[in-house]
């Protein structure tokens, strides 16, 4: 694919992603719902893995301070149309890893949601049912940064959401000290990376867990429950069970 055939295409995906992701009203309202279990005004949140911004929006509804942290420029540039007026909105074009330096993306133009900077992420999805037909078709490297750098710089968040396709993990090595709350994504084609973040995590401080499947928006157990619990249940899903969020607090936080 040309470069031009690339960014056509890549446009066309960040078109589609706008109409799914902010067109919705009722799905807003239950995000909002869901995120003030977490958030509240005036509280900081980061949005690691911003994409087209409807996790920076909800936490803007919600009246709470936003750092929105994403790699990719087609994405970047409608993230500054819909929030770069807004003074509690910081706008950081990096990804976030380990440490501070430089990574690899692997872009696929068509479905930018879905770009990542993990090798066996892209590994896992080659053969997997419903990735089959996703491709990505070239690379770009771009600045990284880290939890600790963007604490660092803005403050500790009440609430972070991590959501990068297979490298949360790597963006969980990057913080070394307990937050309030948090979620990140997992994907049943790539538990291994979820256990991880469960182990990270449960280093860092005495944390309980839900979980929220897919785009439900809403947290699947009426109390949070240890991290073993959690990966047995990960564990457990079916395949097609696909994606999702896991959603962690400090045991002496806000439920």
């Amino acid at each position: 694919m040309s470069r031009l055939g690339a960014t056509l295409t890549e446009w066309r995906g960040l078109v589609r992603s706008l109409v799914l992701y902010h067109g919705n009203r009722a799905r807003h309202r239950a995000m909002d719902a869901l995120h003030r279990r977490f958030l509240a005004p005036g509280d900081l949140a980061f949005d690691i893995g911003a994409h087209v911004g409807d996790r920076t929006s909800s936490f803007r509804r919600i009246g709470a301070r936003v750092v929105a942290v994403e790699p990719q420029p087609g994405p970047m540039r409608l993230l500054r149309l819909v929030h770069g007026r807004d003074r509690d909105v910081t706008l950081v074009e990096a990804a976030v890893g380990a440490a501070e330096g430089t990574v690899e993306l692997h872009v696929n133009s068509a479905n930018p949601t879905v770009t990542t900077a993990s090798g066996a992420f892209l590994a896992a999805a080659r053969d997997a049912d419903g990735w089959r037909e996703q491709r990505w078709d070239r690379t770009l490297s771009v600045p990284m940064t880290s939890l600790d750098a963007l604490i660092a710089r803005h403050g500790l968040p009440a609430f972070v959401k991590i959501d990068v396709e297979g490298f949360e993990d790597a963006v969980l090595a990057g913080l070394s000290q307990p937050l309030p709350a948090l979620s990140f994504e997992f994907t049943t084609i790539a538990r291994d990376v979820a256990g991880r973040c469960l182990d990270r995590l449960a280093d860092l401080g005495r944390y309980r867990f839900n979980l929220s499947l897919g785009e439900e928006q809403r947290l699947a157990f009426a109390e949070p429950i240890v991290a073993g619990a959690m990966r047995d249940h990960l564990a457990a899903l079916p395949q097609r069970a696909n994606s999702g969020d896991v959603y962690a607090t400090l045991a002496a936080t806000r439920p």
